[in-house]
């Protein structure tokens, strides 16, 4: 029995390291999407990767509650679950490790959700929690060319590997973003072409109906879940190998961020 209980304590997950930062500048740079530039010494509580999609929870606990970070979580699970901060997930857009910052894009939909209430709000001096970095995705220099989709969730992720690509790159962005004052990427290589859409359906037919260039391309396809499944059946039909592709859901239609990731554990989450 006590063997039993000390295998699985040895394997059981450490709690991650919350790092605690400080907003320091605030920018609207389109109408529905504003960038917060955070930072200070908790940010050296943060594990960064080299992945052009890297990405960080967020933590958000009701002020109503009275916490302060670092949250005890596993006492907050255990007795006052009603009390745990509420996670959203963000891709990073900027990063600069000696200075000890790091940016975020937050798409602004009206007053719904959690993450993007609290930005329109944010004032340089507010605290901002978060675990991470995930991700995985980086252009590969040695790939015949390049495909990117995406929705306005992943239009960060897209900027970043944008930047990372060498000035001999090729490939085709296809992107949905309704507003077209918000359609903003970094410049491209020369042999990078961009195709904006309105909406995912407008995605999916542009994906469909892409000519192909010859050879395997790195395929990056993010966005939300319906359209994505639809978009991974495009992509078995012109054989892209899995080791090519970055394929995931960054949310579902009609689910909170709590309920989509829970779903991630079930036939309905799965993508491939």
């Amino acid at each position: 029995m006590s063997t039993t209980h000390t295998t699985q304590n040895s394997s059981a997950r450490p709690p991650r390291p919350q790092a605690i930062l400080t907003v320091h500048e605030v920018t609207a740079i389109s109408p529905n999407l504003i960038r917060i530039r955070a930072g200070g010494e908790g940010f050296d509580a943060l594990n960064s990767n080299e992945a052009t999609d890297k990405y960080v929870k967020l933590m958000f606990a009701d002020p109503a509650h009275g916490l302060t970070p670092p949250y005890d979580l596993a006492e907050l699970r255990e007795n006052s679950p009603e009390k745990l901060p509420r996670n959203r997930t963000y891709t990073v857009r900027e990063i600069n490790e000696d200075e000890k910052w790091l940016s975020l894009d937050f798409v602004i939909h009206g007053g719904e959700g959690v993450a993007g209430p609290w930005a329109k709000t944010a004032q340089p001096g507010d605290t901002i929690v978060m675990v991470g970095a995930g991700g995985k995705y980086r252009p590969n220099p040695d790939a015949a060319w390049h495909l990117l989709i995406a929705d306005h969730t992943a239009i960060p992720a897209v900027s970043t590997a944008l930047e990372a690509m060498d000035t001999e790159a090729k490939g085709t962005v296809i992107a949905a973003v309704a507003d077209e004052a918000d359609r903003l990427l970094p410049a491209t290589p020369a042999g990078v072409t961009v195709v904006w859409v309105d909406n995912d359906d407008e995605l999916i037919s542009a994906v469909r109906e892409l000519d192909w260039s010859e050879g395997t391309p790195q395929v990056f396809a993010h966005g939300e879940r319906g359209t994505i499944k639809t978009i991974r059946t495009v992509l078995k039909e012109h054989e892209v190998p899995r080791e090519s592709l970055s394929i995931s859901a960054y949310w579902a239609r009609g689910r909170a961020e709590d309920q989509f990731q829970a779903e991630k554990r079930e036939p309905i989450g799965k993508i491939d």
